[in-house]
């Protein structure tokens, strides 16, 4: 990150090398404040809702350390456990859910993920991705590209699609100022570009931001993990709570919706997709979805858009986030 804050091809001179040593140094004392993996998450595959009557539904987890839960205690205090047990509360249906996110994954990554998971014939797929892209300073037209191939694929057979897009990471602790407006100017612009490819490649997406940074600012202990980087299980359950609404929206609305007869709260509408993407990036919290106006999907300005701002008035406590082992098994 630290190099590629340099901007043009002849070297470094004068207030440059300055601000360059600078970032560096940050880069360089985040590296060590940081700790490195140290063990694999939490499993919490399994069988959510067993008890419920109807169709199960399948629900696959793909993505980086943020979708794996690494962090996190206990299998409960997973994002994924979180977003399974919530969708079967919410759909009154047993829910089997099947994490096959891997720490440190970049959008390239997510190929050989979604090859085991369209094997499970999954119902949908909820992706988290874009933070080891934008601190490996892989091109936003490379993650982008990957990320891409990865819905197509789902869509193409069938699956829904959630993506939640690249995180704020100017809210993680370790990272000083100025590498940490760098790391936010990033993560945005990965975010913006995340969310235009993914919703015309037929999926949604909810913007993640700096959503968890007040509360991380407020309550570190809480809601960080040991190593300051990587949420607790308080962490995941919020980011569930932004991404859940979307998920079950998914698989209960019509896409994409028409613009006509939507109930809406302020900011909420229509927009083209790139105006959408824009705002969505710069508030946390937000859906972006295919729209129609008109009976079009199309307007002068590009695709159309629709802007949400879901709320998610309870989710399960630990104690109801353990899959059914039993139903699991059978």
């Amino acid at each position: 990150m630290a190099a590629a804050a340099v901007v043009g091809g002849g070297g470094v001179a004068g207030a440059g090398a300055l601000f360059y040593g600078l970032v560096l140094g940050q880069a360089l004392l985040a590296r060590k404040t940081i700790p490195t993996v140290v063990g694999p998450p939490p499993r919490a595959d399994g069988v959510y809702g067993a008890h419920f009557p109807g169709e199960l539904v399948r629900l696959v987890v793909l993505g980086d350390s943020s979708a794996a839960g690494y962090g996190a205690e206990r299998p409960s205090e997973t994002f994924a456990a979180s977003v399974a047990a919530g969708l079967a509360e919410q759909l009154r249906r047993p829910v089997r859910m099947r994490c096959l996110a891997v720490v440190g994954s970049e959008s390239k990554g997510l190929a050989p993920q979604v090859e085991v998971a369209l094997r499970q014939q999954p119902d949908i797929a909820v992706i988290c991705i874009g933070g080891n892209d934008v601190t490996h300073r892989v091109s936003v037209h490379t993650a982008v590209g990957n990320l891409v191939s990865a819905v197509r694929a789902l869509r193409g057979a069938g699956v829904e699609v959630v993506v939640g897009t690249c995180p704020d990471l100017g809210t993680i602790r370790p990272i000083q100022p100025p590498l940490r407006w760098l790391a936010r100017r990033w993560s945005r612009q990965m975010a913006t570009a995340q969310t235009i490819a993914v919703v015309e490649a037929g999926g949604r997406t909810v913007s993640l931001g700096d959503l968890l940074g007040e509360l991380f600012y407020a309550e570190p202990d809480r809601m960080f993990s040991f190593d300051r980087f990587h949420p607790s299980g308080a962490g995941y359950l919020a980011a569930a709570r932004a991404v859940l609404p979307t998920v079950v929206a998914a698989l209960t609305e019509p896409a994409p919706a028409p613009a006509a007869g939507v109930p809406l709260r302020a900011g909420e509408g229509v927009r083209s997709l790139p105006q959408a993407a824009v705002e969505a990036a710069q508030s946390p919290g937000t859906e972006v979805s295919a729209a129609q106006v008109a009976g079009r999907d199309r307007g002068p300005a590009g695709r159309w858009a629709q802007l949400r701002r879901r709320v998610w008035h309870r989710l399960p406590q630990a104690a109801d986030r353990t899959p059914d082992r039993a139903a699991e098994a059978a």
